[in-house]
């Protein structure tokens, strides 16, 4: 049941790979996230070179992110003019990105980059999201009464020009500050494959204080624009993306998206907050300890393709 992926340059089991889409897909549609920072650890795991692992499987966090958007969206709960203003900052980021990662691709160090992005972004990430999420669970069952939270927004938020209307978010605020929030994530999605949603929605909740409900959404439909953009370059300036792998992993991550955006309102937002927090927190560690872990065969090109 192997099939050989060309640019990756190695054999792999395909059926594993569906499951696999399917399993991140329905992350990503339980916690309004694109999967990226999911999917591409686990690939290098399976013996895919890390800057095939990161450019390859874009595509399934574009089919994962759009079916989660198609739910949402029947539920009222995407903010199309936010999402396509960071949108528009994702493009650019996603051009600086890619030429980032060409540059240290011809340094030859590309591959230690990106596990150190993942070492350092998910494990600061995870550590904060996981603290935070456990605090609130044992408030709650302590049966402590809430902290008084600050709502007010900050004040420079207001003082920048563009100002837009965002009426599904709520705001009447510059159109700079989430423009450079798509700007940081299309840099990452480059770098690291994500879509950035790991970062983009607590911004978007304590930053720019937007709705709560229309976040996830919103956050999903700017990765779709981000990450096609990321996966087109990838493919034209860095020949990194492998389109067997890339339509494996999808095929199985649109259904898993389904399913886990049906699952999403059976749990507490904190209970949520606290399972990402981990699975993040315990991906960047993972990723981390390659570092520092000697391999078993210290001749390997890359993982999986043997000299």
């Amino acid at each position: 049941m192997d099939i050989y992926l060309p640019i990756a340059e190695v054999s792999v089991n395909w059926p594993t790979l569906v499951i696999l889409g399917a399993v991140v897909g329905f992350v990503s549609g339980l916690f309004g996230i694109g999967g990226g920072f999911l999917m591409a650890p686990i690939l290098v795991f399976l013996g895919i070179p890390p800057t095939v692992a990161v450019a390859s499987q874009a595509s399934h966090v574009v089919a994962s992110s759009t079916s989660g958007v198609i739910r949402y969206a029947g539920q009222g709960a995407v903010d199309f003019r936010m999402g396509l203003v960071m949108a528009g900052g994702g493009a650019v980021g996603a051009l600086a990105g890619v030429e980032l990662f060409r540059y240290l691709r011809l340094l030859g160090q590309a591959d230690l980059v990106v596990a150190l992005s993942y070492l350092v972004f998910l494990g600061v990430i995870g550590g904060l999201m996981l603290n935070e999420s456990l605090t609130e669970i044992l408030r709650r069952r302590r049966g402590l009464p809430a902290p008084r939270k600050e709502r007010r927004r900050p004040l420079w938020l207001y003082g920048l020009p563009l100002k837009m209307k965002f009426p599904k978010s709520g705001l009447y605020i510059s159109a700079l500050p989430p423009f450079g929030l798509g700007v940081f994530a299309g840099v990452l999605s480059a770098i690291m494959g994500v879509g950035g949603g790991f970062i983009l929605v607590p911004a978007m909740l304590y930053v720019l204080r937007m709705r709560a409900g229309a976040v996830v959404g919103t956050s999903l439909f700017q990765i779709i624009i981000t990450t096609a953009i990321t996966t087109i370059l990838q493919a034209g300036r860095n020949q990194t993306v492998d389109i067997v792998l890339s339509t494996i992993l999808l095929l199985g991550g649109v259904v898993g998206a389904q399913i886990g955006a049906r699952f999403a309102g059976r749990f507490r937002a904190e209970e949520l907050r606290a399972a990402l927090g981990l699975i993040v927190l315990l991906v960047g560690i993972q990723m981390g300890l390659e570092l520092f872990v000697r391999p078993s065969d210290i001749f390997l090109i890359a993982p999986g393709v043997a000299d």
